[in-house]
């Protein structure tokens, strides 16, 4: 999506009739997350003194869960195309995505828990049961590698790191490991093959981890546009769906009564115009059951990041990632609330506004109980910003 460097930003929109309200976690580039409340105001905030955030959650029990990247680690350095690169898993850290600590932090912005490891990225999803199922890159074998069709082709010269697959992992508190599937065992490397628009860097490129209402680990793979649920009892590939419906999608979320809702991100379509979607999908049919599009089409778009996930009064929120826009929808298409965000920071040493996602909390969430939630306290910055 386009946008006017003059646009507005804060709270753009609101219908209070039909809007959900409750409050909106955001993690913009740069060291902070934010709270915002339905005015698009801040009314709290968490500073992080170790990590460079990428994207966090707000736990039941009032912590903030956040994938970061250590602020000791040297900046990642891309090789030239013809310069050999280092060893499988140093690489994987020019990714996009990738990450080496999960932090929780408690309400003041202490370190309540961490969990290091140097192939975490993308997404992460706290269970009821206190473990913490993570996406982590991992090295595939030299024969499903070969076997691994699409991408583009190699340059003459070009010097290919090793292709990096994916794995889900389940660790407990104490970071042991109890359970783990591999998507690079599970999907077919000709059936799955890579975009032919993408580089044969990465095969899966796990973007997404969420859970059917049965239990079951759903999953998003970016680089070949598959969506797809995996048992937690055997292991074994349930479901999978995907291109020509959905492109580079994200975020798959499980909604009561089986179906899926998603972000399409639309990317690299096969025929018009690059486009966004929020899709619902039906896995017993694959049969898309409800569908969100920009009017026009082409005015809602993001090629990366963004998230869709359903609220309390039947609504959608939807993050378009990619211009830091957030907006809530019905489901009769019509936007019920919508906020711009003003904070720019530096993703890959440019210029960005990218939100990876944002999440939406009722008044009335367990982790919000009791805590002070004013946007008082925080007038400076949302004066500095135009929060309001």
């Amino acid at each position: 999506m386009g946008w006017s460097p003059h646009r507005p930003t804060g709270l753009t929109f609101r219908d209070p009739a039909r809007a959900a309200g409750g409050y909106t976690l955001i993690t913009p580039p740069g060291d902070e997350s934010y709270l915002l409340d339905e005015l698009g105001r801040a009314v709290h905030r968490w500073r992080y003194a170790t990590v460079l955030p990428g994207y966090a959650q707000l736990l039941p029990n009032g912590n903030l869960l956040t994938r970061g990247v250590d602020r000791s680690l040297p900046p990642p350095q891309r090789p030239a195309f013809d310069a050999p690169h280092p060893p499988f898993p140093e690489h994987v850290r020019r990714f996009g995505g990738s990450a080496s600590h999960l932090v929780e932090l408690d309400w003041d912005g202490n370190v309540a828990w961490q969990y290091e490891n140097p192939l975490l990225h993308h997404d992460f999803l706290r269970l009821a049961n206190g473990n913490t199922l993570v996406a982590l890159w991992a090295e595939m074998s030299p024969e499903v590698e070969l076997a691994v069709e699409g991408g583009l082709a190699r340059r003459p010269g070009e010097v290919l790191p090793p292709m990096a697959g994916d794995d889900i992992a389940e660790i407990d508190l104490a970071g042991n490991e109890v359970w783990r599937s591999s998507l690079w065992k599970l999907l077919d490397p000709v059936a799955d093959p890579i975009c032919p628009l993408e580089s044969r860097w990465a095969w899966t490129w796990l973007n997404g981890i969420g859970l059917t209402e049965t239990g079951d680990v759903l999953f998003s793979s970016r680089s070949n546009s598959r969506v797809g649920i995996v048992s937690r009892a055997t292991g074994a590939l349930l479901w999978k769906w995907g291109e020509p419906s959905v492109y580079h999608q994200h975020s798959p979320f499980g909604l009561p009564g089986g179906n899926v809702l998603l972000f399409d991100n639309g990317d690299h379509r096969r025929a018009g115009l690059p486009r966004s979607r929020v899709v619902e999908v039906d896995p017993d049919t694959n049969e898309i059951a409800w569908r969100y599009e920009g009017e026009p089409p082409e005015s809602f778009f993001s090629a990366n990041v963004s998230n869709a996930e359903p609220l309390s009064n039947g609504n959608v929120l939807v993050c378009e990632g990619a211009s830091g826009r957030v907006f809530e929808v019905n489901r009769d298409g019509a936007i019920c609330w919508e906020w711009v965000s003003p904070f720019q920071g530096t993703v890959a040493g440019r210029a960005s506004v990218t939100l990876f996602r944002a999440h939406r909390y009722r008044a009335d969430y367990p982790g919000l109980t009791g805590r002070a939630l004013d946007a008082a306290r925080h007038r400076q910055l949302n004066e500095r910003y135009g929060l309001g």
